[in-house]
C-alpha cells in the first residue's frame, strides 16, 4: 500500500518509533487541516463568485442557477478525473499540493476576469445567443474542476484499509465541511466587509497556499512510501453501485430541501446576507456533526445498509415536521435569543446573528446532521481499498451532480407548481423511497429496520398529506394584524400582499420572501409618484422615453404614464409574481394593463446591459440598498452603466431610504452617486425617503417650464393627491445641489461592486432617521431657479416652511416627545389642514 511521504531529503531512515509517530500525524490532525483550509477557500471563492456572477449573468433565479451549476459541475468532475489519478500515484500527497496551487492560481485569476465580464458577456451573447453561457462556465468550472480533486486525493493519501474507509472518509469530509462553515462566516462577517471582492479572494489564494505548503512538507517528510503495485481495475460491484445511485438521488433531495427552507424561514429572518450565511453555516454545521459522529462509527455498524436507509428516510421526515411545526414559539424563541445575546454584551449585529442562528437550528439542523452522517456509510458501502480516490472520487461527483439536479428541479419545476410545503413533501416522500430501496436491496439488512424504514415513510407521506399548502403564508407576522389578500410561491421567491389598516387609513403591502417592501398607504403613494414625476417635469429638454426599475406596487410606472409626452415607457422588473400582485394595488392608474407600458422581465442591471437603448429617465424603485444583492444597483459601477444610457440631459432618479441604513452607510451611498454625476441634487420626496438626481450635465430649475409642465391636468391631479398641489409645493421639496451633498459625503468611501460595504453594513441603529434626516435638511438651501417671478419663489420658500415644521413635529414623535407633538401638530392642521399627506399622519387631533 502506498504511503503518503517521501524519504528524508537525507535518505537515512529515522527510527521505526519516529516513522509510526510521523505517520499517525499524517493520517489524523494534519489532512484534516488540509482539508479544513480547502474548503475554507473553497466556500469564500463560492460567495464571492456567486455575487460577482450576479453582476454578469443578471440576478434571475435561472440566470443565478444555472451559473452556479458550473461551480458544482467542476467539483464533481474534478473529483472523478483526480480521484482515478491519486489511485496511480505512490505519492498522492505531491498531487494534492499541485491542485491546491492551481486553486490558488486559477480563483484568483477567475475572481478579476468575473470582475471584468458583464460587458463582454452580454456582447456575447447578443451575437452568439446561449453560447455565450460558455465563458461564466469556463471561469467558474475552470478552478472548481480543481477544488474537486482535493478530497479524494487526499483520502487516497491517507491509504486507509478497508476496515478504515469510512472513518477516513467521514473524518476528512467533516473537516472539509468545518472549513466551509468557516469560510462562509468570514466572507459574510469579516473579508466582504472589510476588504471587498478581490482583497477576500486573494486571503483565499493565501489559504490555498498555505495548505500546499504544509502538504510538500509532509511529502518531504521521513515516512517512506510503501512499494506501489499496480493493480487491475476492477467494476464496482452491484451493492456498491446501488449505493452510489442512491446517495446521488440524496444528493438532489438534500440540495432540494436547502432551495425550501431557504424560502421557508426567511421571513423569521431577513433579507440581509449575514442571515443567509448564518442558515448556510447551520446547514453546513449540521454534515459536520452527523459526518464527524459516525466517521468513527461507520466501520463497526453491523447492519450499514439499513442504518443508511433510516438515516435518510429520518432526515426526511424531519424535513416536513419541522416546517410544519413552524409557528409563533420560533420567533418567541428568537427574541430569547436575542435577548440573552444583548445581555451578555452583544451588539445589535450579535443579536440579529442569534436570531438567524435559531432559525436555522429549528428548521435545518436535524435532518442535515443525519444526512451528514450517511456521507462515510456510503463511503464504506463503495469504495474498495484498491481503488480510494477513484470511488471517493464516484461518490461525491455523483452526489454533487445529483444535487444540480436537485436544485434545479426543486427550483424550477415543483415549488412554481406545487408550493413550498407540498414541494419539501415531495422531496421527503422521494427520500422515503431511496431509504426503502436501499434496505430492500442492500445486503443482509435486518427486519427491524426495514419496519422502521417504513414506518418512518408513512409518518412522512401522512405530514405531506395533513400539512395546510398555505401553512407559510399564515405564518407572516403581517396576517395576525392584517388579512391575506394574495399569496404566491415562485421560482425567486414568494410574493405576497397584505391589506392592513382600518377605515381611511387601510392600506396594502407588498411582502417579498416575508420581508416588507413597499405598499400603497399615502406616504408611500408620496414618494413613489415623486420618483416618476420630478424628475421628468425638471428635465431641461423634451423627455420622450424613461425606464422604471422595479415594477413593485406599479404606482411609480402609473405615475409616469401621466406624464402626457412621454412617447416610450419601459419597466423592469425581476419577479412575474410581482406584476401579477399589481391589482391588489391602489393609485396604479392600472399601469399593469396600460398597452403603453412596456414591461420587460429581468433585473434592472441586466436590462441596461443588454440593450444600447438611451433613455431620457432613469428611475430606480429598488428593495432597501442592504438587502442580498440589491447593492448592485446602488454601486458607482451601476452609476457608471446608467450614465452611459442616458441621452442628452437624460436624468437618472435613486431612491434613498432612510431608516434602513446607518448614518455612515448613506454618506457611502450618495459618495457614490457623486462620484458619476457631476451635476446632483438631493430632494425630499417623504419624511422617511429622499431622492437623489443626477446628470451629466448641468441641472436647470426653469420656473416657468416646471409651471407649464404641472398644469398638465393628469399630472397636477396624480400630485394633488399626496399633498403637492403647486409647482411651488414640488420646488419645495429641493433640498440642496451638488456642494451640499459633497458636504455630506465627506471623506465616505464609495460603494462599489469590488467594495459592495452596505450590503455587509452592521446592523441599522434604533431610530436612526432621527439622526440622518437632520443631518439632511441642515443642507437645505434655496431652490436655484431660472425665470421665477418673486411671487413664486416667496410661494416656495412658503411651503418649505410647512413642510420643514411637519418633519420637526414627525421627528418629536420619533423621539417620544409627547407633550411637543401635541403642541405643535396643531400649527401643522391650522396652517395646511387639508393637506392629504399632513392628515394621513395626524389624523384628527384635538
Amino acid at each position: 500500500m502506498p504511503s503518503a511521504a517521501s524519504s528524508s531529503r537525507s535518505h537515512t531512515p529515522r527510527p521505526a518509533a519516529a516513522q509510526v509517530r510521523a505517520r499517525a500525524r499524517l493520517k489524523f490532525w494534519l489532512p484534516a487541516l488540509l482539508m479544513f483550509l480547502s474548503g475554507g477557500a473553497a466556500l469564500v471563492y463560492q460567495v464571492l463568485w456567486v455575487k460577482q456572477l450576479s453582476l454578469v449573468v443578471g440576478v434571475e433565479v435561472y440566470a443565478v442557477t444555472t451559473a452556479i451549476s458550473a461551480f458544482f459541475a467542476g467539483l464533481a468532475l474534478g473529483g472523478l478525473a483526480f480521484g482515478r489519478w491519486a489511485d496511480r500515484l505512490s505519492r498522492p500527497v505531491m498531487l494534492y499540493a499541485g491542485l491546491e496551487l492551481l486553486v490558488a492560481a486559477l480563483g484568483l485569476g477567475a475572481t478579476l476576469c468575473l470582475g471584468k465580464a458583464a460587458g463582454a458577456f452580454a456582447q456575447l451573447e447578443a451575437s452568439v445567443g446561449a453560447l455565450a453561457w460558455m465563458l461564466p462556465f469556463a471561469l467558474v468550472g475552470f478552478p472548481a474542476f480543481f477544488m474537486g480533486g482535493t478530497l479524494p486525493v487526499l483520502v487516497r493519501a491517507l491509504a486507509p484499509n478497508s476496515d478504515q474507509t469510512g472513518r477516513a472518509g467521514g473524518g476528512l469530509y467533516a473537516a472539509n465541511t468545518a472549513g466551509a462553515i468557516a469560510g462562509t462566516l468570514a466572507a459574510a462577517f469579516i473579508l466582504l466587509p472589510g476588504l471587498g471582492v478581490l482583497a477576500s479572494a486573494c486571503v483565499a489564494a493565501l489559504f490555498n497556499v498555505l495548505a500546499a505548503i504544509v502538504a510538500l512538507r509532509v511529502a518531504r517528510s521521513s515516512i517512506a512510501p510503501a512499494p506501489h503495485t499496480a493493480m487491475a481495475s476492477r467494476a464496482h460491484s452491484g451493492p456498491a453501485r446501488l449505493a452510489i445511485a442512491l446517495y446521488c438521488i440524496a444528493g438532489g433531495v438534500a440540495l432540494g430541501y436547502e432551495v425550501v427552507w431557504t424560502q421557508s424561514i426567511v421571513q423569521f429572518m431577513s433579507t440581509r446576507a449575514f442571515a443567509f450565511a448564518v442558515v448556510l453555516a447551520t446547514y453546513l454545521c449540521g454534515l459536520v456533526i452527523g459526518s464527524a459522529l459516525y466517521a468513527r462509527q461507520a466501520d463497526r455498524i453491523r447492519d450499514p445498509w439499513g442504518m443508511f436507509g433510516l438515516l435518510i428516510a429520518t432526515a426526511g421526515l424531519l424535513a416536513i415536521l419541522q416546517v410544519a411545526g413552524l409557528g409563533q414559539w420560533l420567533v418567541d424563541a428568537q427574541s430569547l435569543a436575542e435577548r440573552w445575546v444583548r445581555v451578555m454584551g452583544g451588539n445589535e449585529l450579535a443579536g440579529m446573528s442569534a436570531r438567524f442562528a435559531v432559525a436555522g437550528v429549528s428548521v435545518v439542523l436535524l435532518p442535515t446532521t443525519l444526512l451528514g452522517a450517511a456521507f462515510p456509510l456510503v463511503v464504506r458501502l463503495t469504495v474498495d481499498s484498491d481503488h480510494v480516490g477513484r470511488d471517493v472520487g464516484v461518490v461525491v461527483a455523483l452526489n454533487t451532480l445529483g444535487g444540480i439536479l436537485g436544485v434545479m428541479l426543486t427550483g424550477f419545476v415543483l415549488v412554481p407548481v406545487l408550493g413550498l410545503v407540498r414541494s419539501l413533501a415531495v422531496l421527503a416522500l422521494l427520500a422515503a423511497v431511496v431509504a426503502g430501496l436501499a434496505v430492500w436491496r442492500g445486503v443482509q439488512v435486518s427486519r427491524g429496520m426495514r419496519v422502521s424504514v417504513g414506518l418512518m415513510g408513512l409518518a412522512t407521506l401522512a405530514c405531506g398529506i395533513f400539512t395546510p399548502s398555505q401553512h407559510l403564508a399564515n405564518l407572516m407576522p403581517a396576517t395576525r394584524s392584517g388579512q391575506l389578500a394574495f399569496y404566491q410561491e415562485g421560482r425567486g421567491g414568494t410574493v405576497a400582499v397584505v391589506r392592513q389598516g382600518t377605515g381611511q387609513r387601510q392600506f396594502s403591502r407588498l411582502y417579498i420572501q416575508g420581508v416588507s417592501n413597499t405598499g400603497d398607504a399615502m406616504p408611500s403613494l408620496r414618494y413613489m409618484r415623486l420618483q416618476a414625476l420630478l424628475p421628468l417635469l425638471i428635465h431641461r429638454g423634451e423627455p420622450r422615453s424613461a425606464l422604471v426599475i422595479g415594477f413593485g406596487t406599479g404606482i411609480t410606472a402609473g405615475a409616469m404614464l401621466r406624464y402626457q409626452d412621454l412617447q416610450h415607457p419601459v419597466v423592469a422588473e425581476l419577479l412575474p409574481e410581482v406584476l401579477k400582485a399589481a391589482p391588489y394595488f391602489r393609485g396604479t392608474f392600472d399601469a399593469i394593463n396600460d398597452p403603453r407600458l412596456d414591461i420587460r422581465l429581468r433585473d434592472g442591471r441586466r436590462e441596461l446591459l443588454r440593450n444600447s437603448n438611451r433613455y431620457d429617465m432613469i428611475t430606480l424603485e429598488p428593495p432597501p440598498p442592504s438587502a442580498v444583492g440589491v447593492v448592485n444597483l446602488y454601486s458607482r459601477d451601476f452609476y457608471d452603466l446608467a450614465a452611459s444610457r442616458l441621452a442628452d440631459n437624460g436624468l437618472v432618479a435613486q431612491w434613498l431610504p432612510l431608516p434602513t441604513q446607518n448614518d455612515d452607510d448613506s454618506r457611502s451611498l450618495v459618495r457614490s452617486f457623486i462620484d458619476t454625476f457631476p451635476y446632483a441634487s438631493l430632494w425630499t420626496t417623504e419624511f422617511h425617503e429622499m431622492l437623489l438626481i443626477g446628470s451629466l450635465q448641468p441641472l436647470q430649475l426653469d420656473a416657468s417650464r416646471i409651471q407649464a409642465r404641472f398644469a398638465q391636468p393628469q399630472v397636477a391631479d396624480a400630485l394633488g393627491e399626496v399633498g403637492i398641489d403647486s409647482a411651488a409645493a414640488l420646488l419645495a421639496t429641493w433640498i440642496t445641489d451638488r456642494e451640499g451633498l459633497e458636504t455630506y459625503a465627506g471623506g465616505a468611501r464609495p460603494v462599489t461592486d469590488d467594495q459592495p460595504r452596505i450590503e455587509y453594513a452592521a446592523w441599522v441603529r434604533a431610530k436612526e432617521i432621527t439622526r440622518v434626516l437632520p443631518a439632511l435638511l441642515a443642507l437645505r438651501r434655496d431652490p436655484p431657479l431660472l425665470n421665477a417671478p418673486p411671487s413664486l419663489q416667496a410661494d416656495v420658500n412658503d411651503q418649505w416652511k410647512r413642510l420643514r415644521r411637519f418633519y420637526d413635529v414627525s421627528l418629536m414623535a420619533y423621539r417620544g416627545d409627547r407633550q411637543g407633538w401635541a403642541r405643535e401638530v396643531r400649527a401643522v392642521v391650522r396652517e395646511d389642514g387639508d393637506n392629504p399627506y399632513y392628515r394621513w399622519f395626524i389624523g384628527n387631533p384635538r
